[in-house]
C-alpha cells in the first residue's frame, strides 16, 4: 500500500484511496540550515514545505526550499533500516521528472506480469532517460531484478563526481508524479536565480599539468571549479561566484607587481653596459681606479 502525506500539524483527510493527507504548509518563518530568524542569524535555507509518500516498505520525503538564489526541492529516501539516501531538483527539473513519470509508468503498465524465474538482461533495465540541469545529469532507468521492478534515479555534479540514488518501486511511480505535480501547481517550475548561460569551460595545459576550470550552478549560487590534473594526481577548489572579482584583482595584482620587477632587472642589465658581474668598471679588485698605465 502506498500513500502520500503532507507534513504539518493539521488533521488529516482521506483522499478516497486510503491515504492520508495533510493540507497545511510549513509555517512562515520556519528555517533549515542557517538557524532561526529570532537569533538574528540569516538563514541559508527556508522550509516552504514538506510531503511524505508511503511506498512499500519506504518513505520519501519532498521537502521544498528556498535560497537566495531560488525554490528547490530535496528528495530523501528513507529505507526500512534507516538508510537515507537523496537528491536535489531545480523546480524545472522536477517539473521534467514528472512528465518522465508518466512517460514511465504507461510504460510500465504495458509490460506483463513480473516473473522472478526470468532472466534479466543489460543490467535489468527496461527503459531509461536522462535528464540536465547545468552541471547535474539525472539518469533514470526502469529496471526489473528478482524482487520486482522499480526505477533507479541516480544524480551526479560534474567530471568525477559521486551518484546519489533514489529507488522507487514501479507501483509508486503515479504516486510520486502526483505529489510533484501538486508541488509545482503550489510553486510553478520557474527555479529564480540565474537563468542565463554560463562560460563554456576551458582548460590550459602546463607541462604535465592541466587546468580545468568549469563554470556551475547548484543550490547555493553559482560557483567556478578549478580542477589541477596530472596523471597520477588530482585536485580541485571550487570559488563561490561572490568572489571571483576578489579573486580576479588579486591575480591581477600579482602580474602587474612582477611585471613591474621584470621590467626593473631588465633595464638594470641593459644600464650596466661594460660592468663586470660585480658591478665594477674600470676599477681593480681593491676599488681603487687602475693607473693611467694599466689603462693603456
Amino acid at each position: 500500500m502506498s500513500g502520500m502525506e503532507e507534513v504539518n500539524d493539521s488533521k488529516p483527510t482521506s483522499n478516497g484511496t486510503g491515504s492520508k493527507i495533510f493540507s497545511s504548509p510549513k509555517k512562515p518563518g520556519s528555517y533549515g540550515r542557517g538557524g532561526n530568524m529570532k537569533d538574528g542569524y540569516v538563514p541559508n535555507e527556508k522550509d516552504l514545505l514538506t510531503k511524505m509518500l508511503h511506498v512499500q516498505s519506504k518513505r520519501y520525503y519532498l521537502d521544498v526550499k528556498e535560497n537566495r538564489r531560488g525554490k528547490f526541492i530535496k528528495v530523501a529516501e528513507i529505507a526500512a533500516d534507516g538508510r537515507r539516501d537523496q537528491i536535489f531538483l531545480a523546480l524545472s527539473t522536477a517539473a521534467e521528472f514528472r512528465d518522465h513519470l508518466t512517460t514511465f509508468s504507461t510504460y510500465y503498465d504495458s509490460l506483463p506480469p513480473h516473473n522472478p524465474e526470468t532472466k534479466t538482461q543489460d543490467d535489468g533495465k527496461l527503459m531509461s532517460e536522462i535528464m540536465i540541469k547545468d552541471n547535474r545529469r539525472y539518469y533514470l532507468d526502469l529496471k526489473e531484478n528478482n524482487r520486482g521492478r522499480f526505477l533507479r534515479v541516480s544524480q551526479t555534479m560534474g567530471r568525477d563526481s559521486y551518484r546519489n540514488y533514489l529507488a522507487i518501486p514501479a507501483k509508486g511511480m503515479i504516486e510520486f508524479r502526483n505529489a510533484l505535480n501538486e508541488i509545482l501547481d503550489e510553486f510553478g517550475s520557474d527555479d529564480g536565480g540565474f537563468q542565463g548561460e554560463l562560460p563554456l569551460s576551458q582548460h590550459v595545459r602546463v607541462g604535465q599539468k592541466t587546468f580545468h576550470f568549469d563554470a556551475g550552478q547548484n543550490d547555493r549560487g553559482i560557483y567556478l571549479k578549478v580542477s589541477e590534473v596530472q596523471p597520477s594526481f588530482r585536485t580541485a577548489i571550487t570559488i563561490p561566484e561572490k568572489s571571483w572579482t576578489r579573486f580576479r584583482d588579486i591575480i591581477d595584482d600579482f602580474v602587474e607587481k612582477l611585471e613591474i620587477e621584470s621590467e626593473r632587472v631588465r633595464a638594470a642589465e641593459e644600464n650596466g653596459g661594460g660592468e663586470d658581474s660585480a658591478g665594477n668598471s674600470g676599477r681593480n679588485s681593491s676599488g681603487a681606479e687602475d693607473s693611467p698605465a694599466k689603462k693603456a
